[in-house]
């Protein structure tokens, strides 16, 4: 099985790869698209469109999993989260691919064991559970890399919720 997870951003959206086979998990790549500041809103959301359809091009995956939308103070914020969201998840649902969607504090919990972990810890637990030495990563990537250890966790352990 291979999980495409996504952390998605208007100015940057993380994502990470990961094969599962029995007990063993093998991080298959992990990166970022990057959106300049001075971009426009809309090129933004067209550019991880391709980005992601890049990805699903290269690999076989069989779900993306995603992180759920939380509520934000400020309501434009959400709006272009959301936005970002879409345009992310869009190429997989195009193919038909099966979209999970996970919480923030369920990701956390599922890396890190506690809901309030850090950005930091989940980055030290996702690197040292998929042997991913020396490597700079970005938070963006190790997210999308702990939002895919979660459906792969939820899919071994349905009896974890958030």
């Amino acid at each position: 099985m291979l999980v495409l997870g996504i952390d998605p951003g208007t100015r940057i959206t993380g994502y990470g790869l990961i094969r599962s086979e029995g007990s063993a998990l093998e991080c298959a790549e992990f990166g970022v698209i990057k959106n300049s500041q001075s971009l426009p809103l809309i090129e933004c959301y067209a550019r991880i469109f391709e980005g992601i359809d890049e990805i699903l091009k290269g690999y076989d995956v069989s779900t993306v999993a995603v992180e759920s939308q939380f509520f934000y103070k400020n309501a434009r914020s959400a709006l272009k989260i959301g936005e970002a969201r879409s345009a992310a998840v869009l190429p997989a649902a195009l193919r038909r691919i099966p979209v999970m969607e996970y919480s923030p504090t369920r990701v956390k919990k599922a890396v890190v064991g506690i809901g309030a972990a850090t950005k930091d810890q989940v980055q030290g637990m996702i690197k040292n559970m998929l042997k991913i030495k020396n490597e700079r990563m970005l938070p963006d990537a190790s997210d999308a890399l702990a939002i895919a250890l979660t459906h792969i966790h939820a899919l071994k352990y349905p009896e974890l919720k958030d």
